[in-house]
C-alpha cells in the first residue's frame, strides 16, 4: 500500500474525542512524535490540559471545544485547523458513546443520541475531512470502529449497529476514492478494537442494572499504538489486538456460534457486577469523572469479584 505520510513530524492531525481514553492517549503520542495536533471534544478544560502537555513536551497543539453531533462544530474544527496550520494531513474520527442493557429497556431518546454521535457525528467528520483532502490532493481518514463493527454484541445493541455503519461507510468511501483515481493519495482506514479499559464504560448510558463489565479487557495503549500506526500506514480494516483478531476470524467462519457465545459471556459478566440505578452517562451532558486514558475498570472488576 502506498503511504500518504512518511513521517508525523510536522504533519497536522485532528483527533476527535481527545479529552480521555485512547483519543487522549493518541493525541499525546502524536504530539510527542512531532505532529501538529488539533484536539477536539466537549470538555474544553481537558483539551486545554492535553494541548498544554503537548506544548510542554516541545510540540504544537490547539484545542477546539466541539460536539460532533453538531455539523457547525465540525466545521469549526476544520476551520481552526486550517487557520493555525494551513492544512490537515490526518483526521482521526474517534467518536463513540454507548448505551448498555437490553434494547427494549433503553429509552428511545438514548438510542437516538447514540446514533447522533456515533454515526451522524462520524459522517460529519468524514465529510469535512474528505472534502479538505480532495481539495489539497492528499490525506488520511482514520475511522475508529470496534470489533462490534464485525461481531455485533448483545447488550450493546445500538452501539454495535452504529459501529457496523462505521465500517460500511469506510468501505464505501474507499471505493469512491478508487473510482475517481484518488485512492493512492487519500486513504480511509478503520481500526476495530476489542473492549478496552478506558472511561468509556463510566461514560456510557447504563440500563443494564449492574456496573459495566467485559471479560478480558485490553489495555488502551494497544489502541493508541494502532491509531498512530494508521496515521502512517493506513490499512483498510484492522482488528486491534489478539482478541479482536481472533473474534473477527472466528466470526467469519462460525458467525452464529461466535455471536451466541459473545452474548452469553456478556450477560454472564453483566450479572456479576454490582447493582446500580439507570443512568444516561455522558450522552447528553459531559461529566467530571473519567479524565484519563485508562478507566480503572479492570481494578473495579477485581474488587467486585473479590467480594462475591
Amino acid at each position: 500500500m502506498t503511504k500518504v505520510l512518511e513521517r508525523l513530524d510536522g504533519a497536522t492531525v485532528v483527533v476527535v474525542g481527545a479529552s480521555s481514553g485512547f483519543g487522549r492517549g493518541a493525541a499525546l503520542e502524536l504530539g510527542r512524535r512531532g505532529a501538529n495536533v488539533v484536539v477536539a471534544a466537549r470538555r474544553g478544560e481537558l483539551l486545554d490540559e492535553v494541548a498544554q502537555q503537548i506544548g510542554d513536551a516541545g510540540g504544537s497543539a490547539i484545542a477546539v471545544t466541539a460536539d460532533v453531533s453538531e455539523p457547525t462544530d465540525i466545521d469549526g474544527i476544520l476551520r481552526a485547523s486550517l487557520d493555525r496550520y494551513g492544512r490537515v494531513d490526518v483526521w482521526v474520527n474517534n467518536v463513540g458513546v454507548g448505551a448498555l442493557g437490553f434494547f427494549w429497556e433503553i429509552p428511545t431518546d438514548v438510542h437516538a443520541r447514540v446514533v447522533d454521535v456515533n454515526l451522524k457525528g462520524l459522517i460529519y467528520g468524514a465529510h469535512a475531512a474528505l472534502g479538505q483532502f480532495v481539495r489539497q490532493g492528499a490525506g488520511t481518514l482514520v475511522n475508529v470502529g470496534s470489533i462490534d463493527s464485525e461481531v455485533p454484541l448483545a447488550l450493546q445493541n445500538t452501539y454495535a449497529a452504529t459501529k457496523a455503519g462505521v465500517l460500511s461507510l469506510s468501505r464505501s468511501l474507499s471505493e469512491e476514492l478508487r473510482l475517481v483515481g484518488l485512492d493512492d493519495k487519500i486513504k480511509v482506514a478503520t481500526i476495530m478494537p476489542w473492549a478496552v479499559d478506558t472511561p468509556w464504560w463510566e461514560h456510557a448510558a447504563n440500563f443494564s442494572g449492574h456496573t459495566p463489565r467485559m471479560a478480558a479487557m485490553d489495555d488502551p495503549q494497544i489502541v493508541v499504538d494502532a491509531i498512530v500506526e494508521a496515521c502512517l500506514d493506513p490499512g483498510e480494516e484492522t482488528p486491534v489486538g489478539a482478541k479482536a483478531r481472533a473474534s473477527d476470524f472466528t466470526h467469519h467462519l462460525f458467525p452464529d456460534l461466535t455471536e451466541r457465545l459473545s452474548a452469553t459471556i456478556a450477560d454472564r459478566e453483566r450479572r456479576r457486577g454490582d447493582e446500580v440505578p439507570d443512568s444516561t452517562g455522558t450522552l447528553f451532558e459531559p461529566m467530571e469523572k473519567g479524565r484519563t486514558v485508562e478507566g480503572g475498570v479492570r481494578e473495579r472488576m477485581a474488587r467486585e469479584d473479590a467480594n462475591t
